[in-house]
């Protein structure tokens, strides 16, 4: 019976690009694009909080955020976007996409705003306060993870499906883009009215009144993506693969596929009703047989990039200082600085990660994922070595726009190799009852990989020096490499195809639930 159940979603295999595909991309992407965008505009403001919150007078310095509430205000999106992909990537297998997407989107508007107004008469008030609010923020774009890829999956054709649910992802860029813009145009239109203050002629008055204004308006910027895009997600009909397979309701995935598609569509209920599908729950030993290695795959190779991927912090201020982006704190005013490390951002964007991942959206669907993973794999880590082992030589002045290059190679092969691939896989390999649960722990383990490369590393490059982490980090990128020999190319097929659950023996299966 799978045979013609696998019929019925042959309609969205086939289709042609259609209208319906490219909404549903920027419908899913927005949500993508606010994620990458409160994620990251966070690194944006950290020294602005510093200079306004942690001043002490008479200070030779600006003031700066001790260590332990830097690490905090950082890392704790990523701890609540950790605990947000596995408990909505587990509710949107249980309840459905569509119920779930729009309460990802809610709880990150409210955050965005609740962010902003962050309240406290104490320095430790206002960054507790704020932290708390970052939480939830992390925890409803953890949803978003899981449930886009998901959705894109579900909704796109196997020609085509690749570069739909990588475009989706590439929206990041341009919402890390957008963090670094506004920061230019908000602190711009600041500074204005005090272009000749700096820290050195003007301790107290460097960091002027408006600063408060600054990081709140650029923090609760990011309300309004998401909030724009709410009304859309919940216009979407629900997955007709969810709507078949794991509800079993064949009228209602008949029904809104024929939306979708704009045809008139005439499905064999009867035959679809009565097919059993893949009954084996995520701790069997069915599920093990079948997609053990393939599970270890997604979470052990989107868990090493992102130890690799986040770590790139330890040396993105030598190179915002090395090539004169942004000078020593104490020579600039506080909105001065703000204006520096947004520029700073948008070139980085500009110039290596937005094509990087549109690199991926053009040739995924050519050379395949397996391809592209293993190649960005292998140039991180040689981009890496390259870096680490003659680190020396590229600590002199002469020799660091070379660093510079090498710097944005490592960010270019990743977003055009894992940073994406890592992102696409996880939403095709698996049964569609466990679709959204698998992506969501896959997803999570990037984000724990992140927790280690953002701040594990941070503080070993001071212990063992910046040379010896980079040639572990090399070390990690060739890892990286091997274990994505347990990932399936997924290029062409469809999702039944892949996961098996086209295959008439599936229906004989009589594995226990758990």
């Amino acid at each position: 019976m799978a045979r013609e159940q696998l019929h019925v979603l042959n309609a969205l295999d086939v289709a042609k690009t259609q209208w319906y595909h490219f909404t549903a991309i920027v419908i899913a992407g927005m949500g993508f694009f606010t994620d990458a965008y409160d994620l990251f505009c966070i690194s944006l403001v950290t020294k602005l909080l510093g200079r306004i919150y942690y001043y002490k007078e008479g200070s030779t310095s600006p003031g700066s955020l001790p260590s332990n509430v830097s690490a905090a205000v950082n890392g704790v999106a990523f701890c609540g976007t950790l605990a947000g992909q596995l408990f909505f990537g587990w509710l949107g297998d249980k309840m459905g996409r569509k119920r779930v997407y729009g309460m990802t989107l809610m709880l990150m508007v409210i955050s965005s705003i609740a962010s902003g107004l962050s309240f406290g008469k104490a320095p430790t008030a206002v960054m507790s306060t704020l932290c708390f609010f970052r939480f939830w923020l992390g925890f409803g774009i953890g949803g978003d993870y899981p449930l886009s890829a998901t959705i894109m999956s579900e909704y796109a054709n196997k020609k085509t499906r690749g570069a739909f649910i990588a475009a989706v992802f590439a929206m990041q860029g341009f919402g890390i883009l957008a963090g670094g813009m506004v920061a230019i145009i908000i602190s711009a239109a600041f500074k204005a009215k005090y272009p000749a203050q700096s820290y050195q002629n003007d301790p107290v008055g460097s960091t002027v009144p408006e600063a408060d204004y600054v990081w709140r308006v650029i923090l609760m910027f990011g309300a309004i993506p998401a909030a724009v895009t709410y009304y859309w997600r919940m216009k979407m009909p629900e997955t007709a693969r969810y709507t078949a397979l794991v509800a079993k309701n064949a009228k209602q995935a008949a029904s809104d596929m024929a939306k979708v598609l704009q045809v008139d569509l005439e499905v064999d209920i009867e035959k679809i009703e009565q097919s059993g599908g893949n009954n084996f729950g995520l701790f069997s030993k069915e599920f093990v047989r079948r997609h053990g290695l393939h599970l270890l795959g997604t979470t052990s190779t989107w868990f090493l990039l992102d130890i690799a991927f986040y770590s790139q912090n330890l040396f993105q201020k030598d190179i915002f200082s090395a090539i004169g982006w942004i000078p020593q704190a104490k020579t600039m005013n506080a909105l001065e600085e703000v204006y520096r490390i947004g520029r700073a951002q948008t070139l980085i964007a500009l110039c290596s990660s937005v094509p990087g991942y549109w690199f991926t959206v053009a040739l995924i669907d050519v050379i395949g994922r397996f391809a592209i993973q293993l190649m960005g794999f292998f140039f991180m880590t040689v981009f890496m070595f390259a870096l680490a082992i003659p680190y020396h030589h590229w600590t002199l002045p002469d020799n660091r726009i070379g660093f510079v290059i090498m710097y944005s190679l490592t960010f270019f092969f990743s977003n055009f190799g894992p940073n994406a691939t890592t992102f696409v896989v996880p939403a095709e390999i698996f049964p569609a009852r466990l679709r959204s649960t698998c992506h969501g722990i896959s997803a999570a383990s990037g984000k724990a990989g992140a927790m280690v490369g953002g701040f594990g590393f941070l503080y070993a490059a001071d212990g063992i020096g910046v040379r010896n982490t980079l040639l572990i980090l090399g070390g990690i990128n060739f890892l990286g490499m091997m274990f994505t020999f347990l990932v399936p190319e997924s290029k062409g097929k469809s999702l039944e195809e892949i996961s098996g659950e086209g295959e008439e023996e599936n229906q004989s299966c009589q594995t226990t639930r758990v």
